[in-house]
């Protein structure tokens, strides 16, 4: 299969979560995503995030957000690593990194420091806070911007305690959003010549994820609070129900939907039932709507309605994610891929969500610490002799 991105080099200097996740969907789209990192620390610290360790430097951790890329390690703070660094730049055509508002300058990976070596490079920085502002040296996490953004506030019971998402969402949004302004940056590069700084931020991100609760409260200063059964805010029935063993979330959000969930039931007369009539009468009635739902939906079992309604009325089980890894829908879309390990033997990773011609990007195990080292300087116009001098000299 020949790969969209293939022939575009980024250089990453990058670590954890929410830089990874950005660029694993460049290099699985064809990328040739190099990662730089620092052997004396053990390069990018989800190495040794556990507590399923492969290994030295390797875990299953770090698997998923660096499949399909390269490591090289290269000490930028040593004038030698930064010059070896400043000639990939020239060959390359990004430099990414997601480390604390400031440090990208203290390291030189902005543009107006690499701009002299590569003037069409795009330096690509994804940070909590921003680069600049008060906050640039603040360290950030995805739960601190869960709870600061909104997040926490709207999830779960109204009667219970704040709850953040079970999924670190806002470092997943905000790589793919820095992967998407890199992409954009980088063609504009090619058109114009240029380069430039492309800067993202886990706070900005968080916050415009908000989108229409944000719109409502900006232009009408109605806040959007938690519902009972994560209902939606607009839209009844439209939340969690209880069933004989478990629970499915229901999604009427059409007219239409409403009444072929009634029909479903067996109780085609709560269409037209007055409390329930239309979208309006729903939502002023969410209450006694839900009670008399759950007074059907308790009758049978989750796999019943399923049998029953699935592609009628839009539902849903309740699967622990135990659960929803061994549906059988995600091995029929081919969601596993395997590949070859050296400590496990095979590694199963979920595939990358995007199919080009109806078919599974290809996937290989995230590589060893520094394991591409010579091949990338080699390719850069190295010699072997220098290779050889800066293995030696532990540059590299």
């Amino acid at each position: 299969m020949t790969l969209p991105l293939a022939g575009i080099r980024i250089l990453t200097v990058e670590h954890y979560g929410a830089g990874p996740f950005g660029t694993v969907h460049l290099a699985d789209l064809g990328a040739d995503v190099i990662k730089i990192e620092a052997r004396d620390s053990g390069g990018d610290m989800s190495r040794g995030v556990g507590p399923h360790h492969l290994g030295a430097h390797d875990s299953t951790f770090f698997q998923p957000y660096n499949r399909n890329k390269r490591s090289l390690c290269l000490d930028l703070k040593a004038a030698r690593g930064r010059a070896v660094f400043h000639r990939l730049v020239a060959g390359a055509d990004a430099v990414f990194n997601n480390l604390r508002g400031s440090q990208p300058g203290r390291l030189g990976l902005a543009y107006a420091d690499l701009a002299a070596h590569n003037p069409r490079i795009v330096c690509g920085h994804l940070s909590a806070y921003g680069r600049g502002g008060s906050r640039a040296d603040r360290p950030g996490y995805d739960y601190l911007l869960q709870a600061e953004c909104g997040y926490v506030a709207v999830t779960g019971e109204p009667d219970a305690a704040p709850a953040r998402m079970g999924l670190s969402v806002v470092d997943h949004l905000t790589g793919l959003t820095a992967a998407l302004g890199l992409l954009a940056a980088i063609v504009g590069a090619r058109r114009d010549g240029k380069g430039r700084d492309v800067d993202v931020s886990l706070y900005d991100t968080a916050i415009h994820q908000t989108t229409y609760p944000a719109a409502w409260y900006l232009n009408h200063g109605a806040e959007t609070t938690r519902l009972p059964r994560s209902a939606h805010p607009s839209i009844a029935p439209s939340q969690l129900f209880p069933t004989a063993d478990g629970w499915l979330f229901v999604m009427c959000q059409t007219q239409r939907f409403w009444e072929k969930l009634c029909a479903g039931i067996g109780a085609p007369a709560l269409a037209t039932d007055p409390r329930f009539a239309t979208p309006a009468d729903r939502r002023a009635n969410r209450a006694a709507l839900s009670d008399v739902l759950d007074g059907h939906f308790t009758q049978r079992t989750t796999a019943q309605w399923m049998a029953g309604l699935a592609g009628s009325v839009p539902l849903a089980p309740v699967l622990t994610l135990a659960q929803a890894l061994d549906n059988g829908f995600l091995h029929e879309r081919r969601g596993v891929q395997s590949m070859p390990h050296a400590e496990l033997g095979t590694l199963h990773l979920l595939a990358d969500p995007i199919r080009l011609d109806g078919e599974p990007l290809p996937a290989r195990a995230a590589p060893a610490l520094g394991a591409d080292g010579a091949d990338v300087l080699a390719e850069s116009g190295f010699t072997a002799a220098e290779i050889e001098a800066l293995q030696r000299d532990g540059v590299i």
